[in-house]
């Protein structure tokens, strides 16, 4: 599946250099996984027939978003053609504002809904695929969300369903099902049951010993069957050594309430914690669940390194800046294979935003950091995405973040015997707490669900049936509720709240006050000044306001710097607060056709004063005046000059009878940093 946001549909051109779209952003490329997980269980089994689906977004309103329109318009597509698929399915997204659920909410309702579920639902009121991202919503609230949304999916089903009806679409016979031959089953399972089964009931394996044990047997089952079935198809021979295996392996669950690595049917694995692992780093966390192993680390930096999102995107989806991501790898050795190490693959990012969406919600709204987590698989046996959850919770508890509450993950199984008399309804089933990858990969369901002791924030749900009734659904929130609740209180006993400061070696933020006046001095001609500063101290600045900036430095010492930078730019630009009205003494430091150059006290800057304020008479050059360098004059202050900041003076109002008396001026910063604005000096007269 692949689903593209073209810019027409949102009225923009795009803004990259081709001006035209390119590669798939990460919204497109999680709306396709989506669309895909809704549809790929209801394709018939044994049919390896390659089949895409492309959405292209023709128009967008703005308003709603169109990622649900993709669903039903895949389902609508299948269903309206003549390839196989026991479809349709309907998809709805469901919010709730102020406690009242709301189902396909507008993207202004979206933005103040603690829930944002999409719920694909198949005829009969069968769950298909659940996706949520919740504020730590409680679990009865999110039960009766998902009940709703499927009940409304419904009205998409039937009128998909009269479309197709109205159309008379039939379905085309397919040449060929890669499905095992019976006879040839049969076979396998008197060859190698016995086998097969002593290693799937031998818990003294873990997973890379079970795994060759019954890649010996794979080998020497299928030498058998090749010389008694000398014109089968390779994957026939191989297709019904996999049927046997899945087969003992679902039985021992569903009839001996048996798992292979020993536990029962709702225990988790050995969990084991550790933070702050390198002392370098702003948090880190190492979190291990059985032989799932995951290294989470926590990097600070400037606002100005958030995910900037592009216009096209936001046109579209509403995607916006965001100040917190999580980013997940998954290298060839976590699973003891050798690989080429790519750019992220489309697993990685979805299992990254899962965890990413696992964590957000208690993460504080106004938080003077970019947050970044990175979660390295060092070793996966299963739920590698919910333990870089737990593992990320860890981590930034460790780096110093006030998150609200801890996060844990746990992902659930489930594994069913159809009856054959009913349809292939479901006759028996076992739901399994804490899956193994072989469970993941002979089971039925990979059921995800993160949350706080309080509530659930993140839920993913993947099936291969056509569907399951949503008491299985409910009963698996209620399962992973009690194991989520086992698993934070292993957490707590690591690390239970987050540390109260960050470490000594993060990163710094601080304001500095600049008058407009200064501003110029400040920044320097083309902004030389600013760049000067971050090449050599590597600080980032961000402008606030007119008059304030803000200086995130990596480290403290790199903030040191920074100060002393800024002090010596600044150092004869000093200023104090003038008094309206007074009368200075200047000193004349250059002469020019337009005026005179004149300080006030000796670390000013030198201002104009203009011809025009020089004397009564009107004079063209200051020569006629018989001014020299270096020589004192009275002057008048008029304050600045609202537009540009600039001192206003003048000596020629001093020429009328009246004038003021004569003021001596005291050295003070302008230039302060801390954010604090600079008090008013005082001048002796």
């Amino acid at each position: 599946v692949d689903y593209r946001q073209k810019a027409a549909a949102a009225g923009r051109i795009p803004t990259n250099y081709l001006r035209r779209e390119l590669g798939s952003t990460d919204k497109e490329i999680l709306t396709s996984r989506v669309i895909d997980r809704s549809i790929r269980p209801l394709f018939p089994a044994g049919y390896f027939y390659d089949t895409q689906i492309l959405c292209n977004l023709l128009a967008v309103d703005g308003v709603n978003d169109p990622d649900v329109l993709a669903i039903n318009g895949a389902s609508a597509a299948l269903a309206l053609s003549d390839i196989p698929w026991n479809g349709p399915i309907g998809a709805v997204r469901v919010g709730l504002v102020d406690g009242e659920t709301i189902i396909n909410p507008t993207r202004k309702q979206l933005s103040s809904s603690t829930l944002n579920l999409v719920v694909a639902g198949a005829p009969q009121n069968q769950v298909v695929m659940l996706e949520a991202t919740a504020e730590n919503i409680l679990q009865q609230d999110f039960c009766h969300a998902i009940k709703v949304g499927v009940k409304h999916t419904q009205q998409i089903i039937q009128g998909i369903q009269q479309l197709v009806k109205e159309q008379g679409i039939v379905k085309r016979t397919v040449q060929k099902l890669f499905v095992a031959p019976e006879e040839i089953v049969e076979c396998a399972k008197k060859l190698a049951f016995n086998k097969i089964y002593a290693v799937f009931t031998d818990t003294s394996h873990d997973k890379i010993s079970r795994d060759e044990a019954i890649n010996k047997i794979r080998l020497e089952t299928e030498e058998h069957l090749k010389e008694k079935f000398p014109e089968a198809e390779p994957y026939e021979i191989m297709e019904s050594f996999n049927v046997v295996s899945k087969d003992i392996f679902r039985n021992l669950i569903l009839n001996e309430y048996r798992r292979c690595d020993g536990r029962d049917l709702t225990s988790i694995r050995d969990i084991r914690c550790e933070v702050n692992m390198f002392k370098m780093l702003h948090g880190s966390a190492l979190f291990q669940r059985g032989q799932t192993q995951v290294l989470c680390t926590v990097t600070f930096d400037s606002l100005e390194s958030s995910v900037k999102s592009d216009l096209i995107s936001t046109a579209v989806s509403g995607v916006k800046d965001k100040n917190f991501m999580l980013h997940y790898e998954f290298p060839p050795y976590a699973t003891n294979e050798i690989g080429k190490v790519t750019g992220v693959n489309r697993r990685e990012l979805g299992h990254g935003a899962l965890a990413e969406r696992a964590l957000k919600p208690v993460i504080p709204q106004h938080f003077p950091f970019t947050i970044r987590v990175t979660s390295e698989v060092l070793e996966s046996n299963g739920s590698s995405s919910m333990a870089s959850a737990c593992g990320g919770s860890l981590a930034l508890m460790d780096a110093g973040v006030p998150v609200s509450s801890a996060v844990a993950g746990v992902a659930i199984g489930l594994v069913t015997k159809c009856s054959l008399e009913k349809n292939g309804d479901l006759e028996d089933y076992r739901l399994l707490t804490d899956i193994l990858g072989i469970e993941d990969y002979y089971g039925d369901m990979d059921f995800k669900m993160a949350g706080t002791n309080k509530g659930i924030t993140a839920l993913q749900v993947d099936l291969k049936l056509p569907g399951i009734p949503v008491k299985i659904v409910m009963e698996a929130i209620q399962q992973a509720t009690a194991a989520k609740r086992e698993i934070l209180q292993i957490m707590n006993q690591t690390l239970a709240k987050p540390r109260p400061n960050r470490k000594e070696n993060g990163p710094v933020v601080e304001t500095i006050h600049v008058p407009l006046s200064k501003r110029l001095r400040f920044v320097g001609p083309g902004a030389y000044n600013l760049k000067k500063l971050q090449a050599q101290t590597g600080v980032t600045l961000s402008q606030l306001d007119e008059e304030t900036y803000s200086v995130f430095a990596p480290t403290p010492s790199a903030m040191h710097e920074a100060r002393e930078f800024i002090r010596e730019i600044c150092k004869d630009d000093q200023e104090v607060n003038l008094e309206f009205g007074a009368v200075y003494t200047a000193t004349i430091t250059e002469i020019r056709d337009s005026g005179v150059m004149v300080k006030l006290y000796p670390n000013m800057t030198p201002v104009l004063l203009h011809n025009s304020q020089l004397d009564q008479r009107k004079i063209k050059h200051p020569s006629a005046l018989g001014l020299e360098v270096g020589q004192e004059i009275q002057v008048k202050y008029f304050g600045r000059d609202p537009t540009d900041g600039r001192m206003r003076l003048s000596r020629k109002v001093l020429q009328s009878p009246a004038t003021a008396a004569l003021k001596t001026l005291t050295d003070k910063n302008s230039i302060v940093m801390g954010g604090t604005v600079p008090q008013s000096s005082s001048s002796s007269q």
